[in-house]
């Protein structure tokens, strides 16, 4: 098992994670979070370098992906949450593929730890990212549907 007390930087034991789905505040997978004592630090946006798809899984979820430098992008509704580095070694251990842990870049110019999403469950996923995040897609009644 991977060593993520050993991946916080050097005076800090706490990690800020951005969740942009069902991790967010009152999404179902929400409790992953506060039952390991994370607490919410800011709601914000990614910079408009990233992508959000639908994902067909249960609970439903979105993919985050960043794009490259000469593909259309948007900003997408994140919320960063902070745990200390044993939690989020605990979390990072139960995440299903294709979804992953990678860098964010955030609206402010910062960078976070934050999921991301393996481009081959992308063929049948479609980009929701007009909705400028998950909640605004659900909000849309869009869960589920086939096309955005």
């Amino acid at each position: 098992m991977l060593d993520f007390a050993a991946m916080t930087p050097p005076g800090r034991s706490q990690v800020r994670l951005a969740v942009a789905g069902a991790h967010l505040s009152g999404q179902p997978l929400n409790h992953q979070l506060t039952e390991r004592g994370a607490t919410l630090v800011e709601a914000t946006r990614t910079t408009p370098r990233y992508r959000l798809h639908a994902l067909d899984t249960t609970p439903p979820k979105p993919g985050l992906v960043r794009v490259g430098p000469d593909e259309p992008g948007h900003e997408i509704e994140v919320e960063v949450w902070e745990l200390t580095a044993e939690a989020f070694g605990t979390f990072v251990d139960e995440i299903p593929a294709p979804l992953g842990i990678g860098r964010i870049g955030l609206a402010d110019g910062s960078e976070v730890a934050g999921f991301i999403c393996e481009p081959y469950a992308l063929d049948s996923a479609p980009d929701i990212s007009r909705h400028g995040g998950w909640r605004a897609y659900l909000a849309a009644g869009a869960a589920g549907a086939s096309a955005s």
